[in-house]
């Protein structure tokens, strides 16, 4: 999926269909694609034999579903950049994903290690079902539509309720997603490829909540319209940065069909958990075989004591300072009704940049 860039899949997009918590009228026709879409995707044996990275399945998927590539190119987009913001703080800031197809020329997925894996795993997957559920809702994929389950009348807590507008079709995303990312690892048997499924899995549990519009006079709520709708792509990438704090490493049972835990000490992995077998290196140093880009040029707190700070972002080797200006918002106002008005000011201030090591050239053990 790394190298699944959005630029390689770049299409014309579709208009939405219908701004989002307004539900669509049910049982309306879903937009058919442009006839300008149509001819961007019409030789999609070309385009999907010019992915790179891709195994015989997901070729195959590719050539049956190219409109669903053009979508999977905006999950990518989406999954990296909320990679990247976990990361922020990090010595590994998930910029190497984007930025080590030039640098490392091989896929890091297939070279990372430790809870960084992880992590990357479950997220890409999540970011594939999104993007997948999100273009069957907004009628940019033939192949799907709203959910179709989702019918008639129900209840919850709150009472009865009638089902309409275009809930979001997860189940079809799961399925996709399944499809298409683990085909990948189910090529090979090894407990790597086993770990890389069971994180995948993790990944793809992505939820959905009930969203409503009432009816009634002045609002009273007498009637309840419901559809499910996927949360914000950010409650995804925080939910899983929990699963990343808290994953748990383990090793391959005897006959080689499953896990058990490294340390008898700790719980045993659930579906929902993340896995890992060896620990993350310290990624001070850019290094060919973890695929680490090192700290050196990274911008540290110099104030922080967390991971953030010049101390441990810059792995002891001490830092630079320079001191830059830039213009910034101040003196702010608030003007009756109903403005805030602000100046412009130069404001001075020191960037702190991690030093590079004494040999900046790439580690290798080979």
């Amino acid at each position: 999926l790394a190298l699944l860039r959005p630029s390689l899949l770049h299409r014309p997009s579709l208009p939405r269909v219908g701004a989002r918590g307004s539900p669509r009228a049910p049982g309306a026709a879903l937009p058919l694609p442009s006839r300008r879409y149509m001819g961007a995707v019409g030789s999609s044996r070309v385009m999907c034999d010019n992915v790179p990275g891709l195994v015989s399945r997901q070729r195959q998927l590719c050539r049956r579903h190219p409109e669903a590539m053009l979508s999977i190119g905006r999950g990518v987009a989406a999954w990296t950049a909320e990679c990247q913001h976990q990361f922020r703080r990090h010595r590994w800031d998930c910029n190497a994903l984007e930025r080590g197809q030039r640098l490392l020329g091989r896929v890091l997925l297939k070279i990372m290690r430790g809870f960084e894996s992880a992590f990357v795993h479950a997220i890409s997957s999540a970011g594939v079902v999104f993007a997948i559920t999100r273009a069957c809702s907004q009628g940019e994929l033939k192949s799907c539509s709203c959910d179709p389950k989702k019918k008639g009348s129900a209840k919850d807590s709150k009472g009865h309720f009638d089902w309409g507008g275009c809930s979001d079709n997860i189940d079809y995303g799961i399925k996709f997603a399944r499809a298409f990312v683990d085909a990948k690892e189910r090529k090979g048997k090894d407990a790597r490829a086993l770990m890389n499924l069971h994180n995948n899995r993790a990944g793809r549990k992505v939820g959905v909540h009930p969203e409503c519009k009432c009816h009634g006079v002045s609002g009273s709520c007498t009637l309840r319209t419901c559809w499910l709708a996927m949360a914000d792509f950010r409650k995804t990438g925080d939910y899983l940065w929990k699963k990343y704090n808290g994953a748990i490493q383990v090793v391959m049972n005897q006959d080689g069909t499953g896990f058990t835990v490294a340390n008898k000490k700790f719980k045993k992995p659930t579906k929902n958990d993340l896995v890992y077998f060896e620990s993350s290196p310290d990624y001070c140093i850019r290094d060919r075989d973890v695929g680490s880009l090192g700290t050196a040029g990274r911008v540290c707190n110099q104030t922080s004591r967390g991971m953030d700070s010049c101390e441990v972002m810059c792995c002891g080797r001490g830092y630079d300072t320079s001191r830059v200006s830039r213009m910034t918002k101040c003196e702010c106002k608030f003007h009756w009704c109903c403005a805030v008005r602000c100046q412009d000011c130069l404001e001075v201030v020191d960037i702190h940049t991690c030093k590079a090591p004494k040999s900046a050239g790439w580690t290798s053990r080979t």
